[in-house]
């Protein structure tokens, strides 16, 4: 991002010294090909029209004042019809580690999101049972996006939505009545649809424990009631465990039934009608979605007076939008694919550009695998299904680390037995030990007596090889990998980031001595260059919620 933003204003200097102005279509980018220098932009090909000039001579004019302008720019050639290949002075790169050093935990946070805030909206599961693997995917991938985001400068806030109301809640509490019968010797009939997790046995147990047989004595309906909220609010703080042992937070927990009590979903509903968008037939409610490109109109009341997910989701977006949100994040299950249309219709028909205002992110399967070979999912002994087995089986950050290996909407293979191996082959272990590497280095250091004299640009300067250089420009990409994570709500960036620095660093170590490089300004180059890594590789793993231990 530094080189990015020292050319443009380069640029942006020689054009306005012509009286141009700066062309919207401008592009500065790295190159395909590395040999045609470290960045490349079309500058003069669509400011030449401007400057009433063909764009190679254009772009001679300028070669030659970037080449007086600035010591950083070693070489700046004119390929094509008038692009500039531009290549940066050692110094430049060099001065990469004292800008590392000088930020520390800040290196690589940016102001692009000043004044926009944005609400990422995750997991959100049913408080009907724990947690499982896809979860944990999708709370990862959440978590980290807006770890990103903040890095990045946007005000973000983090939601759970809590589906306590509708009928998959009034089926938990009616399959924990059945078990609470059942386990006191009742004669029932088992429901046809019901929960039969060995969780709801032990919350009918709890309630046994705690009420006796007086749930017995209750109408139906008010037993099933006390079952519904003694199991919702047991699974609900088992979730909220899970999330804080798997480093997620939550800035706010927002129950569906809120919305019912602020009349939010009669609000909503008015609206469309008088927008013409709802609309009565067949003693239903629909939502005239064919407007907004959908294949057919949505139900938002059945006939029964039972309201769809939908219609509660359309009262929740607009909520949000009026708790002053700029843009809202749904992150949902890969079989919600289908659904997308139906909101972004919805966040159109509330007045909002849906494309702008409404990112939908979508987390596929991940397939659990034992040492090669897929396992069963089942909570039964010795099988990984929730979230909290995997977490306990491996660790959070063995689990964060896999989860963000891949993009969310791409299926992910988690071997249990591979990601607790410590071996390069293991990517978790491949980018903590980068930075384990190199504090073993300073201990080592350290051990031998030997203090690394203070980074300078004459002492840098030794850090002058192809390696060198290699680690250089990646280290001053990170700021740009954030950039990119952010402006395309993809925290996967991050970690196919951090693996290309390990990579390059583990290559490093083994080609150049570090404390036997011979004289002592050479060796105290490489440590500062090296620590630099390991203070980008720090950072990058806070973002993923991944530790980064000095020991392995």
């Amino acid at each position: 991002m530094r080189a990015t933003t020292h050319l443009r204003e380069l640029l942006e200097k020689a054009l306005a010294a012509r009286d141009l102005a700066w062309p919207e279509k401008t592009t500065i980018e790295p190159p395909r090909d590395k040999a045609h220098g470290d960045l490349a932009t079309n500058v003069a090909l669509v400011a030449s029209k401007q400057a009433k000039m063909p764009p190679r001579q254009l772009a001679e004019a300028l070669r030659e004042e970037l080449l007086a302008a600035a010591g950083d720019i070693a070489a700046v050639d004119v390929a094509g019809p008038g692009f500039l290949n531009v290549t940066f002075a050692p110094a430049f790169w060099q001065r990469t580690v004292l800008e590392v050093a000088a930020a520390g935990d800040d290196y690589g946070r940016l102001s692009i999101g000043a004044g926009t805030r944005i609400q990422v909206e995750f997991v959100s599961a049913n408080p009907t049972g724990p947690l499982h693997i896809g979860h944990g995917r999708g709370a990862a991938v959440g978590d980290t996006l807006a770890r990103v985001l903040r890095a990045a400068g946007f005000d973000v806030e983090t939601e759970y939505y809590i589906n306590d109301a509708g009928r998959q809640m009034r089926i938990l509490g009616m399959s924990i009545l059945y078990r609470y019968r059942e386990l006191l010797g009742e004669p029932v009939t088992e429901p046809e649809d019901y929960y039969r997790g060995e969780y709801v046995k032990e919350l009918a147990q709890e309630l046994i424990d705690r009420e006796g047989m007086a749930l017995l004595d209750l109408p139906e309906g008010k037993a099933t009631d006390v079952c519904r909220l003694h199991g919702e609010q047991r699974i609900l703080d088992g979730i909220k465990k899970d999330l804080q042992d798997f480093r997620v937070r939550h800035d706010v927990w927002f129950p569906e039934s809120t919305l019912f009590a602020a009349g939010a979903v009669d609000r909503t509903f008015a609206e469309l009608k008088a927008k013409n968008l709802a609309y009565d037939k067949d003693g239903a409610l629909w939502f005239a979605t064919t407007n907004f490109g959908d294949d057919k109109d949505r139900v938002l009341v059945k006939s029964g007076g039972e309201l769809t997910y939908f219609a509660s989701d359309i009262a929740y977006h607009d909520d949000k939008f009026r708790r002053g949100f700029d843009i809202v994040v749904d992150i949902l299950g890969a079989d919600h694919h289908g659904y997308v249309p139906r909101m972004k219709a919805c966040v159109a028909a509330l007045g909002r550009d849906p494309e702008a205002s409404l990112k939908v992110i979508l987390v596929q399967l991940v397939n659990l695998l034992k040492g090669g070979e897929q396992i069963a999912m089942s909570t039964r002994a010795g099988k990984f299904e929730t979230l909290a087995d995997v977490v306990a089986e491996v660790g959070a950050d063995a689990a964060r680390f896999m989860f963000l290996s891949r993009k969310s909407d791409s299926h992910l293979d988690f071997d249990l037995d591979a990601v607790k191996q410590q071996s390069m082959d293991n990517p978790v272990y491949y980018v903590q030990y980068a930075h384990a590497r190199v504090k073993s280095l300073f201990a080592k250091a350290a051990e031998r007596g030997f203090s690394p004299a203070p980074a300078t640009p004459e002492l840098l300067a030794r850090c002058d090889t192809s390696e060198d250089l290699e680690l250089l420009k990646l280290l001053e990409q990170y700021p740009d990998t954030i950039a990119a994570a952010a402006r395309s709500f993809s925290p996967h960036l991050v970690s196919f980031y951090l693996r290309d620095l390990a990579g390059k660093l583990h290559r490093y170590y083994t080609a150049n001595p570090v404390l036997t490089a011979g004289d002592d300004a050479l060796v105290a180059a490489r440590l500062h260059l090296l620590n630099a890594v390991a203070a980008v590789v720090k950072n990058g793993l806070r973002l993923l919620g991944v530790s980064a231990p000095d020991k392995m």
